[in-house]
């Protein structure tokens, strides 16, 4: 793949390992493996995970910010959806996601949207059952070890670490504003990937 198509650098990727996977993997996840490694590590596909970052991007830009919500119970995600949330306005919720904010409206955290995007579907399964029952698309970031089931996108990637969850939001915040016409040029972005990253 030429270096162009990439959205970031291909050495940025690389660096930050969101294309190193971990020794267990489902069946669906398999589509989306390059190689495993001789220590039993999956290596994803980078093209791959390039691809999906562009329609997660794409998919996020028909929506207004107010409209998205970002979720992570996973605390190296936790600094990286603050981030992206404060960079594209959109609402978030880092930590544990109690079950009802999108569904029962007499909560005081009663939130409605039109998107969800969650950092592990496991962890995050409470945010991806209320999306359910409200009928709302869920992007959803998965390791090789990650069902995925009621996921409308899958991307995939490394989505425990730090560097690679700060990676992956820092390009989806800078695509983002982009397919919104808020930037032109990724320079525009005042932020850099280490921005998004847990110490």
């Amino acid at each position: 793949m030429a270096e162009e198509e990439y959205l970031v650098p291909q050495d940025l990727y690389l660096k930050s390992g969101i294309h190193i996977g971990t020794k267990f993997r489902t069946k669906y996840m398999e589509k989306f493996i390059y190689k495993t490694r001789p220590d039993g590590l999956s290596v994803l596909n980078l093209q791959k995970i390039n691809e999906r970052i562009k329609l997660a991007a794409n998919l996020l830009a028909q929506y207004t910010p107010e409209d998205i919500l970002i979720v992570s119970r996973r605390e190296n995600g936790w600094k990286a959806v603050k981030v992206f949330a404060n960079t594209i306005k959109c609402r978030t919720f880092a930590g544990r996601y109690p079950p009802g904010i999108l569904t029962n409206s007499k909560l005081e955290t009663y939130t409605e949207v039109k998107v969800i995007l969650v950092t592990d579907s496991w962890p995050d399964r409470n945010a991806i059952n209320d999306a359910m029952q409200v009928g709302i698309p869920v992007i959803a970031l998965c390791d090789t070890n990650n069902q995925s089931n009621c996921i409308d996108l899958v991307v995939p990637c490394n989505n425990k670490g730090k560097k690679s969850l700060g990676l992956f939001f820092y390009i989806l915040a800078k695509e983002y504003l982009k397919s919104r016409g808020v930037i032109k040029a990724d320079d525009e972005l005042k932020l850099t990937a280490e921005d998004f990253t847990e110490e």
